[in-house]
This record gives C-alpha cells, sequence and structure tokens, in this order.
C-alpha cells in the first residue's frame, strides 16, 4: 500500500491540501496530514482548521512514505519554506528519488531545497522569478519524481497526477469515474 506525508503549516490553502486528502484515499493511499506548528490543529489561509494526523516534530520514521505533498496557500508556503526539518525531508524524499509534489506557492519549498535546477516545474502565477527550474504555464507538470501545480483550481488535476505516478494511469479513470469528472469533462 502506498504511504504519502501531506504537511501543514499556518495558513495552507485548504482547497489544495484537502482536494488531494480526500482523493488520494479514495484510492486507497494512506494520506498523513502532517502539521508543523507544534499542535494538531492547524488553520487554513481561509480560516478552516484542520487536525493534522501527526506533528512534524514528533514524526519520528518516514523511510515508509512513498512521497510528500506541500500544499500552497500563504502564508503557509512560507511556513514550509522556512521549516529547517521540512527542507531536510525533502532532500531526503529528493534523494530518495521518492515522489515531491507542490502546489500553487509550494514550490518554494523545493527551491529552497535545492532540487529544481535543471528541472521542469510550474507554480501559482508571480512566483517563476523566485524558482531556478525551467518554468512551464502547464497546469500541471512532472518531471521525473517531482509534480508541480498551479493553484487551487487545478488541485483536481494535481491529485489526479500522484494518483498516476503512485498507481497508474487506469486508476485515474477509475477516480474520475468516482468523482463524476468524467462527466464534467465531457459537459465543458
Amino acid at each position: 500500500m502506498k504511504k504519502i506525508l501531506l504537511f501543514l503549516a499556518e495558513g495552507f490553502e485548504e482547497v489544495e491540501a484537502l482536494t488531494v486528502v480526500d482523493y488520494l484515499r479514495r484510492m486507497d493511499i494512506v494520506v498523513d496530514t502532517c502539521s508543523i506548528t507544534g499542535e494538531n490543529k492547524v488553520e487554513g489561509a481561509h480560516g478552516v482548521i484542520v487536525e493534522a494526523d501527526k506533528v512534524l516534530n514528533e514524526l519520528e520514521n518516514t523511510k515508509d512514505y512513498n512521497g510528500l505533498v506541500i500544499p500552497g496557500g500563504m502564508p503557509g508556503a512560507t511556513n514550509l519554506r522556512d521549516n529547517e526539518k521540512v527542507i531536510q525531508l525533502v532532500k531526503e524524499f529528493n534523494q530518495d528519488e521518492k515522489l515531491i509534489a507542490a502546489i500553487c506557492a509550494g514550490p518554494i519549498v523545493l527551491e529552497k531545497a535545492e532540487i529544481l535546477e535543471g528541472k521542469e516545474v510550474t507554480s501559482y502565477p508571480g512566483f517563476e522569478d523566485e524558482l531556478k527550474g525551467i518554468y512551464k504555464e502547464d497546469l500541471v507538470v512532472q518531471d521525473e519524481n517531482i509534480i508541480t501545480a498551479r493553484g487551487p483550481a487545478v488541485a483536481v488535476y494535481f491529485a489526479l497526477k500522484i494518483v498516476e505516478y503512485l498507481l497508474g494511469e487506469n486508476r485515474v479513470e477509475d477516480l474520475k469515474k468516482d468523482i463524476l469528472l468524467d462527466m464534467v469533462e465531457n459537459y465543458y
């Protein structure tokens, strides 16, 4: 069974974090939400309070995770970027060629971890100059083990790309049917 660690910092973008948690869990991927605040309860950028499964300073073993997810939102992304333990884990996961997924402003965390050089990357508009990777304006960009996406409206497709990376394309079609995205895409 695949297992993902998703970081939550004060000011995280709720749609980006919770869409990923929900859609991955629907596919039987274990997702542990992890607060970096020292408390289980974390307030998002729009006042939604979420109770995390884990607290970063109590996290003992990360070796059994297949990847990590970094939601955007402000000041959530800067809070993650400025947390040395988060940066260290991003570096470790990258060295082990595990999935690292960041959306919206989240790629600034990957930049601080110095893992974007020579990689294709995207982000929320306005963060292009902060990223040393090969910037793309695509909605979702994958370069090897790194997946990045633009922002809240793209959270569904960000989650789908993570499912594809972890479980394969056929499971993406299962999820699209489950959440009625196939119907929506046919309508629009």
